[in-house]
């Protein structure tokens, strides 16, 4: 029994370690802290971010590494951004609420298209920053920061601009990503 219970805390821990390279930090950690920055509980988070509440359980306590829906990801980036919005005064408890409730109905960003939609059905074209997010979000969903590195450094010398794309959207932050689309842009 107590192996069985030491090779569970070893997997959890792997878990963590993959959230890590994945997210950045461990999902509980970043849970967490979204659920005490936007005043919310764990059932709420998952409806925000659509995920089932056993799933979150999971992905919190190391039990599920990986967040399998792009949109989910691209859900909790939102989060994120509202998060420290909040946290820092630019958006207040009304506004945030509000922007929960769109960032619910989103159904994501068009990574080869231009429109998002919404669950109402609304359109419209995609800002730079959401075509940015929805590559990274496609390009994180499959590969770990590491992985990515090393397949651009695989690719460099045969493919320099493949790899140098793969290291901006795949393991660079958003700032230098959306600073890479709008010089490519044309």
């Amino acid at each position: 029994m107590e192996t069985s219970a030491q090779d569970s805390a070893n997997r959890a821990q792997e878990a963590r370690e993959l959230q890590r390279g994945w997210y950045g930090e461990p999902l509980g950690d970043l849970f967490r802290r979204l659920i005490a920055d936007l005043g919310l509980n764990q059932a709420r988070l998952a409806g925000v971010l659509g995920l089932s509440a056993p799933m979150l359980s999971q992905l919190m306590s190391g039990q599920r590494a990986k967040i399998g829906n792009p949109a989910v990801v691209q859900r909790l980036q939102s989060l994120q951004e509202l998060a420290s919005q909040v946290a820092d005064g630019r958006t207040g408890a009304m506004e945030a609420a509000a922007r929960m409730t769109e960032i619910r109905e989103s159904a994501g960003s068009s990574v080869l298209g231009t429109t998002t939609h919404s669950a109402s059905g609304e359109s419209g074209a995609a800002t730079p920053r959401q075509v940015v997010r929805g590559i990274q979000t496609v390009l994180r969903a499959v590969a770990s920061a590491g992985e990515i590195e090393r397949a651009a450094h695989a690719l460099a010398p045969a493919h320099p601009q493949l790899a140098e794309f793969l290291r901006v959207y795949g393991a660079g932050r958003t700032g230098d990503a959306l600073a890479h689309y709008e010089a490519h842009q044309d």
